[in-house]
Formats: C-alpha cells, sequence, structure tokens
C-alpha cells in the first residue's frame, strides 16, 4: 500500500485541479502535507525537504527561465499595441481577395502572434477579438471562422520561438541528463533549446501548411462557407505595403528565432533584443502610449508569476513524488506495458492528452514531464522527437471538445450569435490535420531531428 502513495498523491491533486482550486498552490500544500503525514507514519525521509530551498534557488537562478518575461512582453506589447490587429489587415490586402484569403491571412498572422506568446488563451483570446469580427463582417461560415481562429491560437506551442518551447527545452534538458545518468552514460550530449526550436520548424511549416489547404479546399468546394472581398485599390502598391507595414514585424521575429539557431545569441539574450525590438517597433508605428505600455507590463507580470509559481508548486510536487519512491512505481508500471518502447510512449501520449483537458501547458511541463521523461528517455527516445510529439499533442487536446482550453476561450470573447456547436463542428477538420502530423512524425522522426543533426554537426 506504501507503494501506491505517489500515486495517490498525484490522483488527488488531479481532483484539486478539476475542483478549480489554484494549481501552484494545490501542488505545494498537497505535496507537502503528505510529506508531513509520511514522516508521522515512518515512509518519508525528512531530510528531503532540506533539498526543496537548494531546488527552488537552482531554478530561481536558471538563466534560460530569465527569456519567459521577455519573451511574454514582445508578444503581448505586440497584442496592446494593435500592431496585430494592423498586421492581420495588412497581410490581407497583400494575399488578395479570393476565396478564403482572409481565413488563410488570420492563419499566418495567428501563427506570429502565437510564437510571439506561446499562450494559447492570450493567443486565442487576441485572434478571436481582432479577426473574428472581420470575418462575420466578410459573410464567412462561422464554423469555418471559429475552427480556424481555435486552431491559429494553439500553433504557439509548436512555433518557435515561443515561451513554451523555451520552459518546454529548458526540463527536457534536465530530464535528458538525469535518463542517462540512470544508465550509466556520464558524457551524454546536451538538449538545449535552440535544438527544440530548429526541431520544431518543419512539423510546425506542415501544421500551418496543412491549415491553409484545408482552408482553400473548404473555401473552393463550398464558395458559400468564404467569400471573396474587395482588395483597397489604395493598397496595390504591394512592395510599399511589404515594406512599411509587415517587414518589420517579420524581421523582429527572423532576428529573434535566428540569432539562437545561428549561435549568435542564447534564448535570454535574443528574448531581451525582442522585447526592445517591440518595443521600437511600436513607437515607429506610432502605436506605444502610456495605457498599452502599462497593459503590456502588467500583462506580463501576470503570465510570468504565474508561470514561476507553478514552478516552485511543480519542484516541491516532484521532490516529495520522489522521496515516496515515485520513479520506481512510474518504472514497474512502464516495464509492464506490452509493446515495448512503442507502447510507452502511445500511453504516454495518452495520459498527456488527457491531462490537456485538465491543465495547461506549463503545467503539464513542470509537472509531467520530470515525473515521466527521465524514464522514457532512458528507453533511448530521441529527446527532441519527444518534446515536438509532446507540444502537438497538448495543441490537439487543447483543440478537442469538450474540454479543450482553445474552445472556453473562443467562446467567452464569440457574440451570442456563434453557438458552440459551431465552435466544436469548425476545429474537427484542425484536430484531424494534427492527428495526421503527429503520426507522420511518429512514422519519419527525421522530420523533427534532421534538421538539428544537420545544423549542429
Amino acid at each position: 500500500m506504501v507503494d501506491l502513495i505517489p500515486l495517490v498523491m498525484f490522483f488527488i491533486i488531479c481532483l484539486f485541479f478539476m475542483a478549480g482550486f489554484p494549481v501552484a498552490f494545490t501542488l505545494a500544500g498537497t505535496s507537502l502535507l503528505f510529506a508531513g503525514l509520511g514522516i508521522l507514519a515512518g515512509v518519508f525521509e525528512p531530510a528531503l525537504l532540506g533539498a526543496i530551498p537548494i531546488k527552488l534557488y537552482g531554478d530561481m537562478t536558471n538563466m534560460n527561465l530569465v527569456a519567459v518575461p521577455l519573451f511574454v512582453f514582445m508578444g503581448v506589447l505586440l497584442e496592446k499595441s494593435n500592431l496585430a490587429e494592423d498586421l492581420l489587415g495588412n497581410m490581407a490586402e497583400l494575399i488578395g481577395g479570393f476565396r478564403g484569403s482572409l481565413a488563410i491571412s488570420v492563419i499566418l498572422v495567428g501563427a506570429l502572434i502565437a510564437a510571439s506568446t506561446g499562450i494559447v488563451g492570450a493567443t486565442v483570446i487576441a485572434m478571436g477579438l481582432i479577426s473574428l469580427p472581420i470575418m462575420l463582417e466578410r459573410n464567412y461560415d462561422h464554423s469555418l471562422a471559429t475552427g480556424t481562429i481555435c486552431a491559429t491560437g494553439t500553433l504557439g506551442q509548436i512555433i518557435p520561438p515561443s515561451i513554451a518551447l523555451v520552459i518546454l527545452g529548458d526540463v527536457l534538458s534536465s530530464a535528458y541528463q538525469q535518463s542517462q545518468l540512470s544508465i550509466g552514460n556520464f558524457s551524454a550530449k546536451t538538449v538545449s533549446v535552440g535544438d527544440l526550436f530548429l526541431g520544431a520548424i518543419v512539423p510546425g511549416m506542415i501544421l500551418v501548411f496543412g491549415y491553409v489547404l484545408y482552408v482553400i479546399f473548404r473555401s473552393h468546394l463550398n464558395p458559400s462557407l468564404a467569400p471573396a472581398h474587395q482588395i483597397n485599390e489604395s493598397n496595390k502598391g504591394t512592395l510599399k505595403l511589404v515594406l512599411k507595414n509587415l517587414a518589420p514585424p517579420l524581421l523582429l521575429i527572423i532576428a529573434v528565432l535566428g540569432s539562437i539557431l545561428a549561435g549568435i545569441a542564447t534564448p535570454t539574450e535574443a528574448a531581451g533584443v525582442g522585447a526592445m525590438g517591440a518595443v521600437l517597433l511600436a513607437i515607429s508605428k506610432r502605436k506605444l502610449n502610456k495605457k498599452n505600455l502599462t497593459e503590456a507590463v502588467q500583462g506580463t507580470t501576470e503570465i510570468t508569476s504565474m508561470v514561476f509559481m507553478i514552478l516552485i508548486g511543480s519542484s516541491i510536487f516532484v521532490l516529495v513524488f520522489r522521496g515516496f519512491g515515485g520513479d520506481e512505481l512510474i518504472t514497474s508500471i512502464f516495464s509492464q506495458i506490452p509493446g515495448g518502447v512503442i507502447g510507452i510512449v502511445l500511453v504516454v501520449m495518452v495520459v498527456i492528452f488527457l491531462m490537456g483537458f485538465i491543465l495547461d501547458f506549463i503545467q503539464i511541463i513542470f509537472i509531467l514531464i520530470p515525473m515521466i521523461g527521465p524514464i522514457v528517455m532512458a528507453y533511448g527516445v530521441d529527446p527532441i522527437w519527444l518534446g515536438i510529439m509532446i507540444a502537438i499533442n497538448l495543441q490537439t487536446s487543447f483543440l478537442t471538445p469538450p474540454f479543450g482550453f482553445a474552445l472556453f476561450y473562443l467562446r467567452g470573447v464569440a457574440p451570442p450569435e456563434i453557438e458552440t456547436i459551431s465552435i466544436y463542428k469548425g476545429v474537427v477538420p484542425f484536430i484531424l490535420i494534427q492527428l495526421f502530423v503527429l503520426l507522420l512524425l511518429a512514422a519519419f522522426p527525421e522530420l523533427v531531428t534532421a534538421l538539428p543533426n544537420f545544423i549542429y554537426s
């Protein structure tokens, strides 16, 4: 019975999550409560709690995590200063007025905004407020419009540079080192955030390309779903339009990502450049004022505080979980799963998919990856491939009715005439696209690993 304590603690924490209790305080409070009861029962070593301050100090001095508030500020400022709204309008004018062009613009611009923030809720809400009224005004089908916005909002999980990939890369790196030590490999290669960024490029492009193809196919199959619209005659000078309005934000994101991939800057340094670049961009466009700067700082503070409070809570949880022998329990369970490493990865993916119904990306990274990551990677699973599979898996979970987070966020900002069933129907094709990409990456892992191996070879 004592051996099952880690699982009991985990399930009780999940019950608290579903009851609506704050994630960070639930993790820390429940874990410390179990540790106290374990000490009284003589089944938990009190000295382990002494490692909590050391672990937290290591987390707080982790330079990779300094990139989190900087990347968040970059994305929030682009949203608050209405640069995202301008970008959407300019992209639509550049692409043209054919059927489905506005939805394609939403996908392309949404991918850029999602990559800047990496927070599903922020991106879906922003794109819902910006693009949904325009799409409805142009008589777009409700399901196609809402499905496009929801799917685009989740792209921040997979398209670099996003804070989700920054955090996932840091946690995966620690988990991979632990997995290699457990099998006696003391000179294992390191896994960096840049590796994960490179690994995400091809899958991210496949997803965006798949979304665009679907919109083109549906709009031409049934023209009434996505009517064509007239292009503003004053914007026919496309070169001027690109240079003046589209190039600056695109160059900003390319510079941030490129500096990391080229090894010129660390993720933290690149995030600092991105944050300053967003400020300069807002100033050059005359979009920066006290109101949106204040809102951007407040939004950044809220999101960053949430991330680091969850980090603290999850660190305490993982420490207590291991103190009760949770690692040995999970290893024992995994060893009994049929199908070897394929069966283990499949079970992990199903568990993560289901957890995506009650936890967001950052919470799952901090809670589940330290628990299962070292064990899975000890079987020889590539850490970069595993990270990208997890990211797309959660992206699919956040879209899946009836519990997907993206659906709730869009429902909150959509007008009353948009029925919930329309949102559900709209996301189904995009879910199928993402499942296809997951199967594609499972069959051809080289789609993830080839680019990092080539660049760093």
